[in-house]
């Protein structure tokens, strides 16, 4: 099948350093190529793929100063997409709603993996007008906001089998990656930390819109003898950071998407013990692979029964429903529904128990 791939252009394919859409492109993408498919991926110039690489930028706009208007280069890029288009079976898009007004003309069967939140007001104008759109959630949760919306499926994120391993002995510290940001709450991390006695390692960026708040409210925390701030982290690191950990916490306070550091913990072995927000029972099995609680109470109480969770269990239900392998497999089903003209399926309900990381 020849397939292009359109990721966004603020981080490489892979990213250097954080960056979960690009990430998941990059092992969606190598994986198609390793099943034996024809892939052109459209990304920054940094980029690295054994599929043909298209590049209309080249660098990664984050960690380039000059590149002041992000959505001038995305709207390069499609340009170029639209030129090539004829040479495609199918086009999938990981770059929001960007593309819409686009591809909407372009006689080309298409696909858009929404990656982000889709509880914002404004997107029911969007989609309202857009309703012709093919999508893929990528959680069942994460689409509740909009129902309404053409839902082709839901695909979970995988990473590579190989990516990381099982670390078996747990660790005795607490682990935090990701952003610093209002929804992630580094501060509920760190009471934990505090309250259960445990050192607590953080990893994580601080994205110039969450300055002002890191800032205010953030960085006297990390002050604490208990608390190891480490900045952002590149992959290479995160095989130690995660899998000597005793549990990764996951305090969000938002509706999550999706989440992929709950399934780079689990693939490393670690427990997760996180806040029941949006995608996280549909990733977690409560008892097996974590924890899932809803107060400061319930996670405390949590991380001091992590250590009767097996870590090799969870490495297993990662092997079982959140590989890179099983996420291509789930791409290719819709691929082929679009291009034999399959018809719109109904939203499914949503999983409180394990996933069975399959296409909905």
């Amino acid at each position: 099948m020849r397939i292009a791939q359109v990721a966004p252009l603020y981080e490489s394919v892979p990213p250097k350093l954080y960056g979960g859409t690009e990430r998941v492109v990059s092992y969606l993408t190598e994986e198609l190529v390793a099943q034996g498919h024809e892939v052109t991926l459209f990304a920054s110039g940094d980029s690295r793929t054994a599929a043909r690489l298209v590049s209309t930028y080249p660098r990664a706009l984050r960690l380039d100063k000059q590149a002041k208007d992000h959505l001038v280069h995305h709207y390069v890029m499609l340009e170029e997409v639209a030129r090539q288009a004829e040479q495609f079976d199918i086009i999938h898009y990981h770059i929001d709603y960007v593309h819409f007004p686009v591809s909407r003309r372009m006689a080309r069967p298409q696909l858009t993996t929404m990656h982000g939140r889709l509880d914002l007001p404004d997107l029911h104008w969007l989609y309202r007008e857009y309703g012709d759109m093919p999508l893929v959630s990528i959680s069942n949760a994460q689409r509740e906001p909009i129902p309404h919306a053409d839902w082709r499926g839901t695909v979970y994120h995988g990473l590579p089998l190989d990516l990381h391993t099982l670390h078996e002995k747990p660790g005795g510290y607490l682990a935090f990656l990701g952003r610093i940001s209002p929804e992630k709450r580094v501060d509920r991390a760190i009471e934990i930390a505090r309250r259960v006695g445990m050192p607590l390692r953080i990893a994580a960026k601080v994205d110039r819109a969450d300055r002002s708040y890191f800032e205010k409210e953030i960085k006297a925390l990390l002050q604490q003898p208990f608390v190891e701030f480490l900045g952002e982290i590149g992959e290479a690191e995160k095989q130690r950071f995660l899998g000597e950990a005793y549990a990764l916490l996951f305090p969000i306070d938002w509706r999550e998407p999706f989440g992929l550091v709950m399934i780079e913990a689990l693939s490393c072995g670690t427990p997760v013990v996180a806040w029941r927000q949006g995608s996280v029972s549909e990733v977690l099995e409560h008892g097996v692979t974590g924890y899932i609680v809803d107060e400061l109470e319930d996670a405390v109480a949590a991380v001091e029964k992590v250590e009767s969770l097996s870590r090799r269990r969870c490495r297993e239900v990662f092997e079982e429903c959140f590989s890179a392998r099983r996420m291509a497999r789930d791409y290719l089903t819709l691929y082929r529904r679009l291009l034999g003209g399959g018809r719109r399926q109904m939203p499914p309900r949503r999983r409180t128990a394990r996933p069975a990381g399959r296409a909905r």
